[in-house]
């Protein structure tokens, strides 16, 4: 048979999911794709309670702050630029801005406390790594995960290096697994390409990102790497895989990735009860499309 197609060939899984795991899953928006599909097919997951995180120095700040709890305060309340009239916090994505800082700060807290109690007894973190550059508020001094739309002069763009987010990584780690329950780790990175710093630049940042999880899952039994980047970049090269923007997966490729993800990390015994759900999902699903279909007739 005439070979159509290089495959990624996976690695035996060593930190394996189950349903009766409590998962959280971090990272930038390919992890939102991931993680709404897991949680639509029954599992127990938390997705994202900042929102979008794109560099592993949010990551870390981030499991940070879910381990402490400690609640976010007025001076952590950032008015979004762009005339958005709107406030945030750079810990967050924008779609946590609200009218006031009274909102903003208790609808954070609110979800802080939740998200804060969800960590401390998950037992699986996957974290989905997008890009190796992070941008730096000039008066703080810190790395934000979101610039809220405001003037670039205040921030300094820079690329961590190798060691630095090999450090970063196992800081991730060590604070996580202090905040309770036996964690295991899977990493990934992004297939969705930053290509504002041109194809090299995306494979010099990607690049480093392979690099240093592949150190840490060397040298961390309770950590492992599933090959999403490799998969999308090999055996989905075709751009019929991609949105029509060129650079995201399409919804065929999400559920592609989605579907090696759980052959390989899921116990064999509990496909059939993934199987189910997918199927009870889907129907569901149509019905209520349906419905609404219905009662939207005049």
């Amino acid at each position: 048979m005439i070979k159509l197609q290089t495959t990624v060939s996976d690695l035996p899984c060593r930190v394996g999911i189950s349903y009766s795991d409590r998962i959280c899953m971090l990272g930038s928006c390919f992890a939102d794709n991931i993680g709404i599909q897991l949680k639509n097919y029954g599992f127990n997951v938390m997705v994202n309670p900042f929102g979008t995180l794109y560099n592993p120095v949010s990551v870390l700040n981030s499991v940070e702050r879910l381990v402490s709890g400690k609640p976010f305060e007025e001076q952590d309340c950032i008015m979004m630029g762009s005339g958005a009239d709107l406030y945030c916090s750079f810990s967050h994505h924008t779609s946590f801005a609200r009218k006031s800082i009274l909102e903003f700060l208790e609808n954070a807290n609110l979800k802080l406390a939740e998200a804060s109690d969800f960590f401390r007894t998950c037992n699986r973190v996957i974290i989905t790594f997008g890009t190796s550059w992070c941008f730096r508020h000039n008066e703080s001094g810190s790395i934000v995960s979101n610039c809220l739309k405001r003037d670039a002069k205040e921030f300094t763009r820079e690329r961590l290096s190798y060691d630095e987010t090999v450090s970063v990584i196992d800081r991730i780690i060590r604070a996580a697994s202090a905040a309770g329950a036996d964690k295991e780790f899977i990493f990934t990175v992004s297939p969705i390409r930053h290509m504002k710093d041109g194809a090299h630049g995306n494979q010099l940042s990607k690049s480093n990102l392979l690099c240093a999880v592949d150190s840490i899952c060397s040298s961390h039994d309770v950590c492992d790497y599933f090959p999403a980047y490799e998969i999308m970049m090999d055996e989905l090269r075709d751009y019929r895989f991609y949105a029509e923007d060129m650079v995201h997966p399409s919804a065929q490729a999400v559920d592609y990735i989605r579907e090696r993800f759980c052959k390989w990390a899921l116990d064999s015994a509990e496909h059939p009860k993934l199987e189910e759900n997918i199927r009870r999902f889907k129907r569901e699903g149509h019905i209520e499309k349906g419905l609404s279909h219905v009662f939207g007739q005049k």
